[in-house]
């Protein structure tokens, strides 16, 4: 069983998502990456694709057990999985962690983030 999330944008601390997720970590959780390709959607929140060979920088939390549901089923309302935009997919993190992510689902014709660090783009 999944209990760990791996998060690269809006869920992260600080960021507009993050209070939805905030009451289901258990700890501060650690800075973690996930191989794959960060892009700029321009909207104001960024899209990933875990595939290919570059990094994803992020933070990785491991979740409540025993809301571990709630979470999940929040976490993918909030996220768009429910309207296709984004869908909960498996990975393994680059510090060897099973890890839930989100993962964009449309057409990626956004321009790249090179760093792979959502948080290096709003500075």
């Amino acid at each position: 069983m999944i209990t760990h999330l791996f998060v690269y944008g809006t869920l992260r601390p600080g960021q507009p998502r993050w209070p939805f997720l905030e009451t289901f970590v258990v700890d501060e959780g650690h800075d973690d990456s996930a191989t794959g390709t960060l892009y700029d959607t321009a909207h104001g929140y960024p899209a990933a694709r875990f595939d290919g060979c570059n990094k994803i920088y992020g933070r990785i939390y491991s979740l409540r057990f025993d809301r571990l549901n709630e979470a999940l089923e929040l976490l993918d309302e909030v996220e768009g999985a429910v309207e296709d935009l984004f869908e909960r997919v498996a990975i393994t993190t680059s510090s060897g962690l099973e890890a839930w992510a989100y993962q964009y689902c449309g057409q990626t014709e956004f321009s790249e983030i090179p760093s792979g660090d959502w948080l290096s783009t709003l500075s």
